[in-house]
């Protein structure tokens, strides 16, 4: 009998989307808080070979709308103006912060690392910090303190920037690089997949550059510095989840109404399926849609939010 109940949380409002507001980058925060940045069309360009939300690409600075759909169900909404960045992912931040960051980062002509991440406040608008956390960032998530965590790809490992060629990395909210690998990986990582949190520790996923390849779960407890990979149950996973022994990882099917929902234990040693399941989901399922907080799996499905218990 199936285990996989999925659940829809959230879609934007018809008064959001006739108004001419995309609802576009979005994140998980560490108490279930639904957080997505809204961008009118005027600030946005369509590319010809992306499909999906991820497809949309704004002029900046721009302005956008932050809405935050809060656990009870209740919704907020913060004017954030001025975006200097070409966002990949945001956070949310303790003390009513909101980080927006860019995937890539360029070179200054000094040669130094350019800006590709800001921090706003929610209070006031303003914003507090810019700094740069790396190129080339497939995944990244904030902790419950409030460091950030980022698995990077190959442009990045290979691009010349100390922090991406570790492939992960983690960063305190002001943008010092705070931990690093440390040749405690099992081989070398090529490219970020997801990334979810428990409690207090963050999980990274990731796959290998090497020749034997393979991906793997990486499980970091900042408190202790204990890093700890398994090889993942499924190749190339776009979201994962977790809690105790069990974990939920999807991976979707390539801009299609539709991903695969894979169940799994920790049994020993190694994690092993004990479920797989193509579901239908209200839309395309595409990169950067998943994000695990504490056992819940977010899973963006055109514009409609799902959630799946691990």
């Amino acid at each position: 009998m199936s285990t996989v109940n999925v659940q829809r949380i959230w879609k934007p409002s018809v008064t959001d989307l006739w108004a001419g507001r995309r609802p576009l980058w979005w994140s998980v925060g560490p108490a279930g808080e639904l957080a997505v940045l809204l961008v009118h069309r005027q600030y946005l360009r369509r590319s010809r070979y992306v499909k999906g939300w991820v497809g949309w690409g704004p002029q900046v600075p721009f302005d956008a709308v932050l809405v935050i759909r809060q656990v009870d169900g209740s919704l907020q909404r913060r004017l954030i103006k001025d975006v200097p960045v070409r966002p990949s992912h945001i956070a949310l931040l303790p003390v009513a912060r909101l980080l927006i960051a860019s995937g890539r980062a360029g070179k200054e002509e000094s040669g130094a690392w350019s800006p590709n991440a800001v921090v706003f406040s929610l209070e006031s608008g303003d914003q507090e910090a810019t700094f740069c956390i790396g190129d080339d960032i497939p995944a990244l998530v904030t902790d419950r303190g409030g460091s950030i965590w980022t698995a990077y790809g190959d442009e990045g490992i290979y691009g010349g920037h100390p922090e991406s060629a570790a492939g992960l990395a983690g960063w305190s909210a002001d943008g010092r690089a705070t931990w690093a690998p440390g040749g405690r990986l099992p081989d070398v990582p090529l490219e970020g997949c997801a990334a979810a949190t428990e409690g207090d520790r963050v999980w990274l996923i990731w796959y290998s550059g090497s020749r034997r390849g393979g991906t793997f779960l990486t499980r970091i407890t900042p408190s202790t510095g204990e890093v700890t990979s398994w090889p993942s149950p499924v190749r190339d996973p776009d979201g994962f989840a977790v809690r105790d022994h069990r974990a939920v990882l999807t991976k979707r099917v390539h801009n299609q109404r539709s991903t695969e929902v894979v169940r799994a234990e920790l049994d020993g040693d190694a994690w092993s399926v004990t479920e797989r399941r193509k579901i239908r989901v209200p839309g395309r399922v595409v990169m950067r849609c998943g994000q695990g907080r504490d056992g819940l799996l977010w899973l963006r499905a055109g514009d409609t939010w799902l959630r799946i218990e691990a």
